[in-house]
């Protein structure tokens, strides 16, 4: 399931890289299954757009493949070079290739930040005849339970944000803007999921990289965050559910 595009929100696109050691710390990798389907494509060079503080480019290097990043903050970009990732500085939907192709494009929980006309485009400028673009997403999606208890704080503290946790019901699909380009075949959504357990520290950092949370007062977030804190000490001090990673697998002519 692909989050609706808000690439327009600009102030939410751009609220990571005051938080991009946080982001590093507790956004979660990409999932073995999903990095091995990656790699399994063969590709000669990928290119990660959006790449951030590296989340997919860290493992996919250590796969051992040449890849090449592209992010529009230094602050997050500083982080993903540190881990050995080369990047460079640019929105994706202008950023000069310089003649280069390549055979993979990835991008992890970004693509809903990019225009949806140009950002195809872009990607038929620079993907290879056979390659393949992978856009992902994942998800925690909480027991019952859990999600009660924290819808019930969110109620009291933050009534317009998101609790992020998750559901398994698909929400009506806006059309995939890479359906109508003729250079693509149809994209094809492959699904991972893997158990969760969550210790209350991590989700609570976990929660406070999110842009919706980053765009709170900084009062409420922090009266917020204690809440979700204490929420889960009382009722052990941990969540359970299970990751799901959601990609779409698009194939260029």
């Amino acid at each position: 399931m692909a989050p609706r595009s808000p690439h327009t929100d600009r102030a939410r696109a751009e609220s990571f890289g005051g938080i991009a050691t946080d982001y590093d710390r507790y956004r979660p990798v990409c999932p073995d299954a999903l990095l091995a389907d990656l790699v399994g494509l063969g590709p000669d060079r990928v290119l990660d757009v959006a790449c951030g503080t590296g989340k997919i480019a860290v493992p996919l290097r250590a796969a051992g493949l040449d890849v090449l990043g592209v992010e529009i903050d230094e602050r997050m970009a500083a982080v993903a070079r540190g881990h050995g990732v080369p990047v460079e500085i640019s929105p994706f939907e202008s950023w000069d290739a310089a003649g280069r192709r390549f055979g993979l494009i990835t991008c992890g929980n970004a693509w809903h930040w990019i225009d949806p006309e140009r950002g195809p485009a872009k990607a038929a400028e620079v993907l290879e005849s056979g390659g393949t673009i992978v856009r992902s997403w994942t998800y925690a999606v909480l027991d019952a339970d859990a999600r009660a208890l924290l819808a019930a704080v969110y109620a009291e503290h933050a009534p317009d944000a998101s609790t992020h946790a998750g559901s398994d019901e698909d929400d009506d699909e806006p059309l995939d803007p890479f359906a109508s380009r003729p250079e693509f075949d149809a994209p094809e959504m492959r699904r991972y999921a893997w158990d969760l357990t969550i210790p209350g520290d991590e989700w609570v950092g976990l929660i406070a990289t999110f842009s919706d949370h980053q765009l709170l007062p900084a009062g409420q977030r922090a009266r917020l965050l204690e809440a979700v804190s204490g929420a889960i000490a009382a009722a052990g001090g941990v969540l359970r559910g299970h990751g799901r990673a959601d990609a779409l697998f698009t194939r260029r002519h």
